[in-house]
């Protein structure tokens, strides 16, 4: 039953003074088509019927928007899925092709061995990173194998669309272009062309006509994602959400944006490089873990298939202060460079500068260094850094981080052939890591000649690595190594 039909009509009751008649009850009778203002949180989606400096949902400041609201579910017919019952999960019945690949291997990687049927996907980062220019690749290839696929463009016209489609040579008549902002328009034009993908660039420019709202509010990106989602569910169409990001560097819009979407990638890259790294924040048909690397060229954005030559410099100088550690990002090894600079403190207080790695974690090492090896760090400046741009979270890096700390304080270079791998606690032991033996064949692989490893992990790895164990119980047995 529709509800504001329903609750237009008037209530009514027998009178017990009477003879049978039926009277209103007036006070009974609400108005849900009333509308009225709102201020809503453009963090959280938190509403207040008066302006406030502060959200009282998630704290933040200046956040709230003014914005019109109805009673009557917002004053729009919300979309549903086809009804169906229940059955025993033995008997749901899969697809045929559950996913496409896209051709681009690094793509593929992080959205779980291609393109879903039916899924969607939430896309973020910077202004200019790249993402419509990945997305517009993408949908060359996957136009190219015979699905039709349909970009709307929100930001620009169709012919800015062209311009930028010539630069990356992408010409095909599978792939279908609309410079839509209306959300029924833009449903009408999927149910027309009935494309195996659609990308939305973006969603924060999307509006639904019946909501008073402006583009970009939470409550026209949350009703506009939302009925997106469940046509890409209805109708097997893949889709790709393009988001606007904050200066926090997170998704515009409300969280529930994210936890509607299947996968959830984040582009990174520093401006001035031309490296850009897509991380997995959510995945439901995949790992996490992944990252995929790209390189920004005149002819758009190409897939590295050695990522680890990118973030290490085979014929670097042998100076103080560097290392090699081997990181895992996802089902995949990484080979980084990172740096370390130990030199007196010119004031008072001394700085402590990283980049890449996790300040906490650094601060932690430095006081083990200190505590346990015996190294006079409280009066020194010190920087670290890893080449390349790459962030490394794991603790399998702890070792390296040390290694580069006490080797510039000692002014002993290490030597160049040798990686490290191990995480250090607090009682300055060197704890075992995970996947070592894939960690190990990376470093093989690109040529270095040993490995400091934790002593719990030797056992068990084969001796057909090619790679010279080195194995230690704590750190101060790694540091006896540089002298």
């Amino acid at each position: 039953m529709d509800l504001s039909v329903f609750n237009k009509q008037k209530l009514t009751k027998t009178c017990p003074h009477g003879n049978g008649e039926k009277k209103l009850l007036q006070s009974n009778t609400i108005d849900m088509t009333k509308t009225g203002v709102v201020y809503v949180c453009q963090h959280c989606g938190w509403k207040s019927l008066k302006w406030v400096g502060r959200c009282g949902g998630c704290g933040e400041w200046d956040s709230t928007v003014e914005e019109m609201s109805t009673g009557a579910g917002l004053g729009c017919k919300s979309v549903t899925l086809n009804r169906e019952l229940p059955q025993p999960i033995t008997n749901v019945q899969l697809l045929e092709c559950p996913c496409i690949e896209t051709g681009m291997e690094e793509f593929d990687r992080i959205l779980g061995g291609g393109l879903i049927v039916g899924s969607a996907v939430l896309i973020g980062g910077t202004p200019g990173i790249g993402k419509s220019t990945l997305l517009l690749q993408v949908c060359q290839y996957i136009s190219q194998k015979g699905y039709t696929t349909l970009y709307v463009t929100a930001e620009e016209s169709v012919a800015q669309t062209k311009l930028r489609a010539e630069r990356l040579s992408i010409l095909s008549d599978n792939l279908l272009v609309v410079a839509e902002t209306n959300l029924d328009f833009i449903l009408e034009n999927i149910h027309n062309t009935h494309p195996a993908l659609v990308v939305i660039d973006s969603i924060q420019m999307i509006y639904k006509p019946q909501l008073e709202s402006s583009p970009g509010t939470v409550a026209q990106v949350r009703q506009c994602a939302h009925e997106l989602i469940v046509n890409a569910k209805s109708t097997g169409s893949a889709i790709f959400l393009v988001g606007h990001v904050t200066k926090e560097g997170i998704i515009a819009g409300p969280k529930v944006l994210e936890h509607m979407a299947d996968t959830v990638l984040y582009f990174e890259g520093e401006k001035f490089q031309c490296y850009r790294i897509l991380r997995v924040v959510k995945n439901r048909f995949g790992s996490t873990d992944e990252i995929g690397i790209f390189e920004m060229r005149k002819n758009g954005l190409l897939p590295v298939d050695n990522p680890s030559e990118i973030f290490i410099s085979l014929g670097r100088r042998i100076i103080a202060g560097s290392a090699i550690i081997s990181c895992m990002e996802g089902t995949r090894a990484l080979l980084v460079e990172i740096q370390a600079l130990v030199t007196r403190a010119n004031f008072g207080i001394p700085e402590r500068k990283v980049s890449g790695v996790d300040y906490n974690r650094v601060s932690m090492i430095l006081a083990i260094l200190e505590k346990r090896i015996g190294l006079k760090l409280g009066g020194q400046d010190i920087f670290v850094n890893i080449v390349g741009g790459v962030q490394v979270d794991e603790p399998a890096a702890d070792l390296g981080i040390a290694m580069t700390i006490a080797s510039s304080f000692k002014e002993k270079a290490i030597s160049p052939d040798t990686v490290f791998v191990g995480e250090v606690g607090l009682a300055g032991e060197v704890r075992s890591v995970n996947q070592i033996e894939i960690r190990l064949k990376e470093a093989q692989r690109l040529g270095f000649k040993k490995a400091v490893i934790p002593k719990d992990n030797a056992k068990g790895i084969g001796k057909d690595l090619g790679i010279e164990l080195i194995e230690v119980c704590y750190l101060s047995e790694a540091v006896e190594i540089i002298g």
